[in-house]
């Protein structure tokens, strides 16, 4: 049996310094305690790097953008990943084979969190690093890569400085023009000032000045290779503040003669400002520019890496060109003019506009026509200048996801789309849109719609089965549950996406009369804009005296015909809201629907028997048509068997019960409870049916799984117990192989974030055969999996169609993914 990755949608953590892009062209992030690598070229997510025990704070390339005029015959390219524990690892990935290895942990780690990461590549198998922490500390590294792939790397501690009771949050490392062997060390914090270190290579790092203008907190710093101009060697450093400046310093190395003149105390040397000395030379600092453009918080600036053509040897030439990062979510970049040498804005990309919150970061591609951002929801921001004759920057495709755990998923009733639905407050859609451009005409997963952004964590969701449009019901931290149906808008973006129409009959569009969806002002229900309507636009400008800006935008519902990028899933891919079902007296926990689409159950938190009630809904009607009473805590998870005679549901106290469904008529139900037994020693977290059958599986805190079968209408019995795992037993998936031997295999997620499939047999004479046998499948490569808890696992189609040969299965995680695997039965 074989597994492989097909997609990964994850957010990026919402912390500065976290995004790295590699002179290997791949970017790295955190996404909690994993570190994701993302291709811009493809815009997919190719890799997560499990070994972080808490979430990642910051990521760096070694080398970077900034270096990769050092990197054109590296074979091995090297990451640094720092995490809010004070944890920093270095990985090696391999360009041959794309193939990442864990390295080492850096020892000596810090108290807490690393709030940067600077380094600087001192020869193609050298470099030295900094980190900074929230400590107070800023350590400095020598780091000697092995010349062989799976060599040692030799890490020695070059210095540790303690900076006070203020941390530093921004770093930056270079060598000294005229001096190769010193190197200086910029770093700045919660003091407002900038602290310049000179040290050697492998010595101790002496203080040598510090530089007062910012008014407010330094959140980045970045030292530019070495400006040769009219004969004279300087080293430019920028700085960027939370109080929306940027400044540009010049460090121009002294004539040694020039030393021995005294230094008259005139007006001149004033304005110059400190003098860096380092060894036996002398820098001149003065301020050489202050850049105002942005409105708010400045989070991030980086110098233009040099392009790979200029350069001679190892001397490059360092583009005058400086992109910035700032919170009112533009990214800007500056140069300076050719005639004067003011300083000007030259490039603005973003949108100063109702997505109220900006920027983290800004960087450059190494070869420097991309520039990437990544913003407070999670998302990237991809521009690429495709002028010729001039510049002209144009969003591109990047990989999302979402930024919080993600708690539940569903796949669309023929497995067209896959939902899923997280505490970051969001609902979304992930589906695999052909590749016309590629050559084997592969589909690659995107985001392609996001039907609820919402004021409340989301807990559940489940989709519709049945005829008719698509619609899904979801639950959040809230006393009601929502139902959702699909907009015209998204049904032709469907028929896009998928290369068969059959499931998107003409008749189901020609009913719906609703184009989009608009968001409330409040995030909480989404109006409905109707087909008539859209032609003429309402006019939104007479908002009864609130603040214009804070005015929530008009929806443009459009036909997607290629992958969308943040803000048009962010706006414009919103689903109506059509109903609300109100019962449950506390947040809605769990929520399923039967394979008819008749049927739809609700549980909610509970610490007690009445308020742990199952809730039936009747689906179109949305009445509640039963209230099921067996559990003391909350219900964990439910399912209807195939065949919607019973519904399985299993609980915080421990046991499961099963309850016989009935239809009478079109609107009365009949429900009794079959069986209730306690089944484990914890909390039962999930449950799954054999598609072909009465059995099912339940799994547990107690890390065990059990098969069960109801036997006659009143007795369930046990027909075996998985060996026990390693870790909690969290999420389960059974798929039906074969219905005429019962074979099956079973899905089964941990806490620890692992995946392992169990083939599942049955041994005996005529009749339906009872699962006897339980044997491991495969186990997941950690690299596939989580990195923490596996929420929920879910198989595209459950029953196993005789003709293929492959199966997908689909996972998400408390580490902010949504994951799909590929697996080979054999």
């Amino acid at each position: 049996m074989e597994v492989e990755r097909v997609f990964i949608g994850a957010g990026c953590n919402r912390v500065v310094n976290n995004v790295s892009w590699g002179a290997s062209g791949l970017v790295s992030f955190g996404a909690q305690n994993a570190v994701a690598i993302f291709c811009p070229k493809t815009a997919q997510i190719l890799t997560t790097l499990p070994g972080h025990k808490a979430s990642v704070n910051c990521t760096l390339w070694l080398p970077n953008s900034k270096f990769a005029f050092k990197a054109k015959q590296l074979e091995q390219h090297f990451l640094l990943s720092g995490d809010a524990e004070g944890v920093i690892i270095l990985w090696e990935y391999s360009l041959v084979d794309a193939k990442w290895r864990y390295v080492l942990q850096v020892p000596q780690a810090h108290k807490k969190g690393v709030t940067c990461i600077t380094a600087i590549m001192v020869s193609q198998q050298e470099a030295v690093f900094a980190s900074a922490s929230s400590d107070g500390t800023v350590n400095v590294w020598e780091v000697v890569f092995p010349s062989t792939r799976g060599g040692d790397c030799k890490l020695t501690c070059s210095d540790s400085l303690f900076v006070g009771q203020k941390p530093m949050v921004a770093l930056s490392l270079a060598e000294l023009p005229g001096n190769s062997k010193l190197l200086v060390l910029a770093m700045g914090g919660l003091d407002n000032k900038i602290h310049l270190y000179c040290g050697e290579r492998n010595g101790k790092f002496l203080r040598a000045c510090e530089l007062k203008a910012h008014t407010d907190w330094i959140r980045s710093l970045d030292l530019s290779l070495p400006v040769y101009v009219n004969g004279e060697t300087s080293l430019l450093l920028v700085s960027s503040s939370q109080d929306k400046g940027i400044r540009i310093w010049k460090m121009t190395l002294q004539d040694s003669s020039a030393s021995y003149k005294k230094q008259q105390t005139s007006l001149a040397s004033y304005i110059k400002g400190p003098v860096l000395v380092a060894g036996s030379s002398s820098y001149q600092i003065s301020m050489e520019s202050l850049l105002i453009g942005h409105e708010d918080w400045v989070y991030s600036v980086e110098w233009q890496p040099p392009s790979t053509s200029s350069v001679e040897g190892m001397e490059c030439f360092q583009p005058q060109s400086i992109l910035s990062a700032s919170m009112d979510k533009t990214m800007l970049i500056w140069q300076p003019e050719k005639t004067t040498g003011i300083w000007m804005n030259v490039v603005t990309v973003g949108e100063l506009s109702h997505c109220a919150l900006g920027f983290y970061g800004g960087h450059w591609s190494p070869n420097a026509d991309s520039i990437l951002a990544h913003g407070y929801g999670g998302s990237f921001h991809l521009w690429k200048n495709v002028g010729i004759e001039y510049d002209d920057w144009k969003p591109q495709k990047v990989p999302s996801g979402h930024f919080a755990a993600v708690s539940d998923i569903a796949w669309a009733r023929c497995g067209e789309y896959m939902m899923s639905v997280s505490h970051d407050q969001t609902t979304r859609v992930f589906a695999p849109w052909l590749n016309n451009t590629s050559v084997e005409n592969e589909e690659s997963w995107h985001e392609i719609a996001r039907p609820q952004v919402h004021g409340h964590d989301i807990n559940c969701v489940t989709v519709i089965k049945g005829k008719g449009n698509h619609r899904f019901v979801v639950g959040a931290d809230e006393k009601v549950a929502r139902v959702f149906e699909s907009p015209l808008s998204f049904l032709k973006t469907l028929s896009h996406v998928t290369s068969d129409n059959s499931s998107f009959s003409a008749d189901i569009q020609a009913d719906v009369q609703i184009l989009g969806a608009n968001m409330s002002a409040l995030g909480l229900s989404q109006k409905p804009i109707y087909v008539q309507a859209a032609s003429t636009p309402t006019d939104r400008s007479n908002t009864e005296g609130f603040d214009t800006l804070e005015t929530v935008p008009e929806a443009v519902p459009v036909v997607l015909t290629e992958p969308p990028i943040d803000e048009q899933l962010a706006w414009h891919t919103l689903w109506p809201e059509s109903h609300k079902l109100y019962g449950h007296g506390n947040e809605v926990f769990s929520l399923c629907c039967d394979h008819d689409g008749k049927l739809v159950a609700s549980s909610c938190k509970a610490q007690s028997a009445s308020v742990a009630e199952i809730w039936l809904w009747q689906v179109g009607s949305w009445k509640s048509v039963g209230r099921l009473q067996s559990h003391s805590l909350t219900v964990t998870q439910m399912e209807f068997s195939h065949d919607n005679q019973y519904l399985l549901a299993v609980s915080r106290d421990r046991h499961f019960s099963v309850f016989q469904i009935n239809h009478k008529g079109t609107d009365e139900i009949n429900y009794q409870l079959v069986a209730k037994q306690e089944a484990h020693k914890r909390i039962i977290w999930s449950c799954s049916w054999n598609p072909f059958g009465n059995e099912f599986a339940t799994g547990s805190r107690d890390k065990t799984v059990k098969i069960w079968a109801v036997e006659t209408e009143t007795s369930v019995k046990l027909l075996l117990t998985l060996p026990p795992f390693k870790s909690s037993v969290t999420a389960l998936s059974w798929l039906g192989l074969d219905s005429h031997s019962n074979r099956g295999l079973l899905a089964v997620g941990m806490e620890n974030g692992l995946i392992e499939l169990w083939n599942l047999n049955s041994r005996g004479g005529d009749g339906h055969l009872s699962v006897q046998t339980a044997s491991p499948a495969i186990k997941f490569d950690p690299f596939l999996c989580h990195v923490s808890t596996v929420q929920r696992l879910s198989w595209r189609n459950p029953q196993k169609s005789k003709d293929s040969e492959t199966v997908q299965l689909a996972s998400c995680g408390a580490d902010h993914c949504v994951r799909i695997f590929r697996v080979t039965v054999t």
